[in-house]
């Protein structure tokens, strides 16, 4: 089930650095690297932004799902499921010793 998850997981991953890319720059100084007259046409319009906008936010949501799916299913397979669980039923008592000043020259009852 991990494996499969896992492999899921990565192939969002690489589907969503994908949409990122194609997405057209805000602005900046990156805008105009690649930005030839080859790419002027390619992948223009409100439509097609709206489009890469949701799938962005899709994938995004997808990739935060399967990460939290990850991390539940190995937790679960690795961790105890509660430190108290492993405690013992009754635990030894420890004796004290007694508190105050000791005089000088007698030894300590045990």
């Amino acid at each position: 089930m991990i494996i499969l998850l896992l492999a899921v997981h990565i192939l969002i991953a690489i589907a969503l650095v994908g949409v990122v890319l194609l997405q057209k720059s805000e602005g900046g100084a990156l805008g105009s690297i690649g930005g030839g007259a080859g790419m002027a046409g390619f992948m223009t319009g409100r439509s097609t932004a709206n489009l890469l906008t949701r799938a962005t936010a899709i994938l995004f949501a997808l990739f935060v799902v399967t990460s939290v799916l990850l991390v539940k299913l190995n937790n679960q397979r690795a961790a105890p499921p509660s430190i108290l669980g492993h405690l013992p039923a009754s635990l030894p008592v420890v004796p004290t010793p007694p508190s105050g000043p000791k005089p000088p020259g007698v030894p300590l009852a045990h």
